[in-house]
């Protein structure tokens, strides 16, 4: 804060002097997010701030790093490394969803790129069976190289960690022929995150403002507007799990309560590592069959369960009608939809 600011504080009441401090602060604030928003010519990312050295995708192409990932686009960034069972095939998952809502953008408009924190193991060939295992289309790099061009790398993008463990689970957006940068989570609600990363392109954003067009918030029902259950689902299973659409870095859950007791779903999904070193053979199989993923603690509470159980019992039912089968789905809807909460 300015000596001059400083010196008129000193002789104004208290009161004032809190006022003004705050309006000092604001304005320093202010002038710091104008600096990040401004266009790349006039602040220092770009070209001479991001390393060009030479990395590897998953097809095992060399790659210049800022000529070829970054220069001229709007890229999505995740961490992650492929030994990681718990929460980075979570962030990865979650960014699949995100492509499928961002359609065929990804590829022309925007870029996904997930950098491994781990490249010393992380080689081409465990990418690729990385990347495929969720989906990756052609706008998506993983990236690997040489450890100290990696570390490098990593450090310009604000990735610091000194242990696996440590490493950002945020993703990273930005529009390098802007300027513009700004971290996210891709544990929020994934419609207001493909939002966010279409209005990266200054065009859309005047787009979206006039015209209305395109993804929009017309077209995005926020997830606290839906049924608790359902907005669960979305947020903590969907990533990784259908309910009758088929497998996809998990099992599908559709019936899962007829084909497993209440019980036991509701022990592995509040405490899915204590079931695995109790032994359990089932939660041991299921770890063994989904290697990309292993599920991990969710933090949800029994009465949680019972509401994702709820909605899957009920989607579940919509599938089909009349039989054995659907007979026992009702059953199972109905003893769950009645289930007290604890």
């Amino acid at each position: 804060m300015p000596t001059v600011l400083l010196s008129l504080l000193a002789d104004v009441p208290r009161r004032t002097a809190r006022l003004l401090r705050s309006v000092g602060l604001a304005i320093v604030a202010f002038a710091a997010a104008v600096a990040i928003l401004q266009p790349a010519h006039a602040t220092k990312w770009g070209r001479d701030y991001f390393p060009n050295l030479t990395v590897q995708d998953q097809d095992g192409r060399r790659l210049n790093f800022y000529d070829d990932v970054l220069h001229g686009k709007i890229v999505v960034i995740s961490f992650i490394y492929t030994t990681c069972r718990d929460i980075c095939p979570l962030v990865t998952a979650r960014l699949a969803q995100v492509q499928e809502k961002l359609g065929d953008a990804v590829g022309r408009d925007v870029f996904f790129v997930s950098i491994s924190v781990d490249p010393e193991r992380d080689t081409p060939e465990r990418l690729k069976a990385h990347a495929d295992a969720f989906g990756a289309g052609a706008g998506w790099k993983f990236i690997t190289g040489d450890v100290e061009i990696i570390r490098q790398v990593r450090h310009k993008l604000g990735e610091r960690s000194k242990s696996l463990g440590e490493h950002r689970n945020e993703i990273l957006i930005g529009n390098d022929a802007t300027g513009e940068w700004m971290h996210e989570s891709a544990f929020g609600d994934l419609n207001i995150l493909a939002l966010t990363i279409t209005k990266m392109d200054p065009a859309r954003r005047r787009q979206m403002a006039t015209a209305r067009t395109g993804i929009d918030t017309a077209r995005v029902v926020p997830e606290s507007t839906i049924a608790p259950g359902q907005a669960l689902f979305v947020r903590a299973c969907a990533a990784c799990h259908t309910i009758g659409n088929g497998r996809r870095v998990g099992p599908d859950l559709k019936d899962i309560a007829i084909r497993r007791e209440r019980d036991w779903l509701n022990r592995y999904i509040t405490a899915p590592a204590t079931l695995r070193a109790s032994g359990d053979a089932t939660a041991l199989a299921l770890a063994n069959e989904f290697r990309s993923v292993r599920m991990p603690t969710l933090g949800l509470s029994e009465n949680d369960v019972g509401d994702v159980l709820k909605y899957i019992a009920l989607e579940s039912a919509k599938s089909e009608v009349g039989g054995k089968a659907s007979l026992k789905r009702a059953k199972a809807t109905e003893r769950l939809t009645s289930a007290p909460h604890h």
